[in-house]
């Protein structure tokens, strides 16, 4: 008798135990670090990006970048602008500019020059430490010409905000009705030469015809 009462007791006291833990609403997940670590925000500082005489200044464009955690499915938006870094958990993303093609050049592509960085480890039996696993351009419309190659991070261009001379233009403008050519004259004297009709000139009368001699 007493062995079938022992385990009931301690299945009771599990489930209390369970219980108590859902109404608790159970340990709340530890916060991610967001600051870069001083060794990475100095490692592999790229040469400084080449400015164009069109368009936006390199300082001044904002590029959006998708990252990716292949573990648990999660990807976040990484909004920067040149020179800065982001860190999520244990990957520090740096960008060193972004660039768009020219409005005629075709085809049209989006790209940005992309520093990734993992704190991982080489060997289980090594301690955490921060790789960069990834320095070079990543192409919008051409991703597969230069990936990012980490069994658990993933990271893409998604846009480069900047813009070239004549863009700030709206075209909308330009085509206004107000802005089109108008016709010359006056246009009471013209409409009422339409809505009188010129006179017409009456046919000449017919010569008589001269009488045959007799």
């Amino acid at each position: 008798m007493m062995r079938r009462i022992l385990p009931a007791l301690a299945l009771g006291t599990a489930g209390a135990l369970a219980l108590a833990a859902c109404h608790r609403g159970g340990d709340a997940p530890a916060p991610q670090p967001t600051d870069v670590p001083q060794d990475v925000a100095g490692q592999g500082q790229p040469n400084p990006a080449v400015e164009s005489q069109y368009g936006t200044p390199v300082k001044d464009r904002v590029a959006t970048l998708g990252l990716l955690n292949k573990r648990n499915n999660e990807s976040v938006d990484l909004v920067m602008k040149p020179g800065e870094s982001r860190r999520v958990g244990n990957v520090v993303v740096k960008l060193a500019t972004c660039e768009r093609t020219l409005p005629w050049e075709r085809p049209a592509e989006t790209g940005a020059f992309v520093q990734v960085f993992v704190e991982e480890r080489a060997r289980l039996s090594d301690p955490l430490a921060w790789h960069k696993v990834f320095s070079g351009w990543l192409f919008r419309n051409a991703p597969s010409l230069n990936v990012v190659e980490h069994p658990v991070y993933d990271v893409w261009v998604k846009d480069c905000a900047m813009k070239f001379p004549g863009e700030e233009e709206n075209p909308a403008d330009f085509a206004a009705a107000s802005k089109a050519p108008k016709a010359s004259g006056s246009a009471s004297a013209s409409s009422a030469a339409s809505a009188e009709p010129a006179p017409v000139p009456a046919a000449p009368e017919a010569a008589p015809t001269p009488e045959a001699p007799r």
